[in-house]
């Protein structure tokens, strides 16, 4: 009978892949461009892709929200610093990381989907402050005890009747602008 995989093992594999992927990123790359032999940056290896022009975007199934809360909680246990991480202090770290995205954004004008403009090194940096505003909404649903898929769901079910796709329809208007 097969072993099934729990939550623990998958934030373990998580642990095993982020130390193999340092040691990764500190023994095979060389150079000042970043570049292996081959000409592939570290970056281009991690970025999803897209299969075809008409698929949709998605995340990796791993980790869950569970598992990210799991490691957040694990990472600050180790460090002691739960007296520091209480939801005031959670939600202002969080506003300043949201700060941080939006400087990246700054001075572009629009930018399209998929961010085809930018460089690794830029697309690398949001991806990091972006994980930041998730890691601290993570503990902040934590520290106050808010099930946040259980939340995101209630919360899609809710706008779903305060905007229904037969009224809605290509109109960016708030729900109490919408008439009968």
């Amino acid at each position: 009978m097969a072993k099934m995989t729990t939550s623990e093992d998958a934030v373990n594999r998580h642990k095993d892949e982020l130390s193999t992927l340092s040691n990764y990123n500190q023994e095979t790359y060389n150079g000042s461009n970043g570049e292996e032999s081959n000409g592939v940056t570290l970056t281009e290896l991690l970025r999803p892709t897209l299969k075809n022009g008409d698929e949709k975007f998605t995340f990796s199934k791993e980790p869950t929200f569970e598992e990210v809360r799991r490691l957040q909680a694990e990472f600050t246990d180790e460090r002691d610093w739960n007296q520091f991480h209480q939801p005031r202090n959670l939600l202002l770290a969080m506003v300043g990381e949201v700060g941080e995205v939006a400087e990246l954004f700054q001075w572009r004008g629009e930018v399209a989907e998929g961010l085809p403009d930018w460089t690794d090194s830029e697309r690398e940096q949001l991806g990091q402050e972006l994980s930041d505003v998730l890691i601290y909404l993570v503990e902040l649903a934590e520290k106050c005890h808010v099930d946040l898929p259980q939340a995101v769901l209630r919360k899609m079910a809710l706008n779903r009747l305060k905007y229904p796709a037969n009224k809605v329809q290509g109109s960016a208007k708030k729900y109490t602008e919408y008439k009968d």
